[in-house]
């Protein structure tokens, strides 16, 4: 395998670490603290081309391919220092926008995509519920065929830019009788449809710069023509792929994360000083710099394993998982030992380590717990 990227990926990988550091990264602190979307950094990132990369340009988007499109992901979190942005990113175009190309009609391609891809719609993905978060197959939102229109009811939470979406891709029963994972549809629903109500955006702990919503659907009509994909298969079809997406793709911030958090970990090594010298020159600070980039390396190799993989259209269920696991794993890892170097500054809120913990911790939940891909990989192995 050629771990090597080509020339114009290396200098697309440039080109947007510094569009990151010029426009994301100033105020990155500030959405932080008051957990809030800016839309204006929003529109210049759809203006630069990043809110439609894996999708053809015929539809409005950049035609990249899965490796480059996980490279940008990855820039703009190293380079920005804004992981609720670079969810929201993620979210929008690996579960809210190549849906809509992959199972869409061109009737709805035409319509949804280059609004998308151009970043004046944002899009979401609802799945999760109070009660089916993991177990998919107890997802209890109902959509019932009245005439030419869909009527769904029930309630999905933790959703990733629900409160800003202009379509929303929702998951629902269609036929409860089909059997657990079965008789599940999807649904393109568009803001300002009549029973779709956002509760409320949620307070979280990390990526507080991206909306995390609770919504209801309340008799809310969608057209049949917006039904996504075949009747009764958006489970196996839409969602599960959705889930792969993520773990090949969407992770790729994380990895960027990381190297923010090795690169200001060497930066304040070398500055800070105690017993007379750089703390760098201490054996203990250098034993953690040194591990900080081996999980560092590692991290990135098992990522961009599954990434190729998918692009090449190989088997790569175990090594999504496997990427998946180990990138959440190492990148808590690096994440506490760069508050650990930075000592009290690190626990301080204007250094962007400590947000680095907060934001890593989510690889861990969303997109399928470390268990849950633990369990797959056991399955894998042990079948």
């Amino acid at each position: 395998m050629d771990f090597t990227h080509n020339q114009e990926q290396r200098a697309f990988y440039a080109s947007v670490l510094e569009f990151a550091a010029k426009v994301v990264e100033p105020g990155a602190h500030e959405r932080d603290v008051e957990s809030r979307f800016d839309r204006d950094v929003w529109n210049q990132l759809g203006g630069f081309g990043l809110l439609g990369l894996p999708i053809p340009e015929e539809y409005g988007g950049s035609g990249a391919d899965i490796i480059t499109t996980c490279l940008a992901l990855e820039a703009l979190a190293e380079g920005g220092h804004d992981a609720g942005l670079g969810l929201s990113v993620g979210a929008h175009v690996t579960i809210g926008t190549v849906p809509i190309f992959l199972h869409g009609t061109e009737a709805q391609k035409r319509k949804y995509l280059p609004k998308l891809c151009s970043g004046e719609w944002i899009g979401a993905m609802a799945i999760t519920e109070p009660e089916a978060g993991s177990d998919t197959a107890a997802i209890k939102c109902r959509a019932v065929r009245d005439g030419d229109e869909w009527v769904i009811n029930g309630s999905k939470i933790f959703i990733t830019n629900g409160s800003i979406a202009d379509t929303v891709i929702v998951i629902a029963v269609t036929d409860p009788d089909a059997g657990a994972g079965a008789g599940v549809s999807a649904f393109i629903v568009e803001k300002n449809t009549p029973g779709f109500v956002v509760d409320r955006d949620l307070d979280k702990m990390g990526t507080r710069s991206s909306p995390l919503s609770l919504l209801h659907f309340d008799d809310c009509r969608v057209p049949a023509e917006n039904m996504l994909g075949e009747e009764g298969s958006a489970l196996w079809k839409i969602a599960f792929e959705c889930f792969d997406w993520e773990r090949t793709v969407m992770i790729a911030g994380s990895v960027g994360a990381m190297k923010a958090s090795l690169d200001a970990s060497i930066k304040y090594a070398k500055e800070r000083v105690a017993f007379g010298k750089p703390i760098a020159r201490h054996q203990a600070i250098q034993h953690k710099i040194a591990e900080m980039k081996a999980y560092y390396d590692a991290a990135r190799l098992v990522l961009y394993r599954a990434a190729w993989l998918k692009q090449e259209g190989l088997p790569h269920e175990v090594e999504a998982s496997v990427a998946k696991y180990f990138v959440a794993e190492a990148g808590m890892r690096n994440a506490l030992e760069a508050v650990q170097i930075h000592g009290g500054y690190g626990y301080i809120k204007e250094f962007p380590v400590e947000r680095a913990i907060r934001d890593a911790k989510l690889i861990s939940i969303g997109g399928g717990t470390s268990e849950i891909q633990k369990m797959i990989i056991a399955r894998n192995l042990l079948s």
